[in-house]
């Protein structure tokens, strides 16, 4: 089966739609000493999404707050911030605007350009949808899920120390975890 492209088909109505930061969670984890995952998240953001009748041509455009990172660690987020990682200094925000959906399944593919320390990379994220409802309060609701998977090397962090034997104290491949909802305008 594959996925609808007709907004009319998923019951989504075409247009702005606003998100919902009270309900959008911008999510990463990381490798700590090989034998951890670390969590993170980032707690400021906006984004513009413009559901076009035709799904694949939708538009989606955001931009997070970088040092809004949290990883309920204060000494490990301030680290996050500085030039090893981040360097919220120089770049405050990363940005990500879609190139391209399409069709993978009974989903989606997510393509865009994803700025991070100044670096652009095209990225594809694995993209579902979760459906529309309505709210108590007279509007209407979509949510999407998006997940993939990148290297900061790609971004130019490479910040790391080598482990006695083999490994890194932190990984390169970071596993990103979106949860996404939408007001419609």
């Amino acid at each position: 089966m594959t996925a609808p492209t007709k907004a009319s088909e998923l019951a989504i109505e075409p247009g702005i739609w606003n998100i919902d930061p009270a309900h959008t969670a911008i999510e990463f984890t990381a490798r700590h000493l090989v034998v951890t995952k670390v969590r993170g998240s980032f707690s400021k953001f906006s984004a513009s999404i413009e559901i076009a009748e035709d799904i694949t041509q939708s538009k989606i455009t955001a931009e997070i707050d970088v040092a809004s990172v949290s990883t309920g660690e204060d000494q490990r987020d301030g680290h996050l911030k500085s030039a090893d990682f981040f360097d919220v200094e120089k770049f405050p925000n990363i940005t990500f605007e879609s190139t391209s959906i399409a069709p993978a399944g009974n989903n989606y593919t997510l393509t865009g350009d994803l700025t991070i320390h100044g670096t652009t990379r095209s990225v594809t994220l694995d993209l579902e949808f979760n459906g529309v409802s309505k709210d108590p309060w007279g509007g209407t609701r979509s949510g999407f899920t998006a997940s993939g998977e990148l290297s900061r090397k790609d971004f130019g962090m490479e910040w790391n120390v080598p482990l006695e034997g083999s490994g890194f104290l932190v990984s390169d491949k970071i596993q990103l975890a979106i949860e996404i909802e939408l007001i419609k305008a």
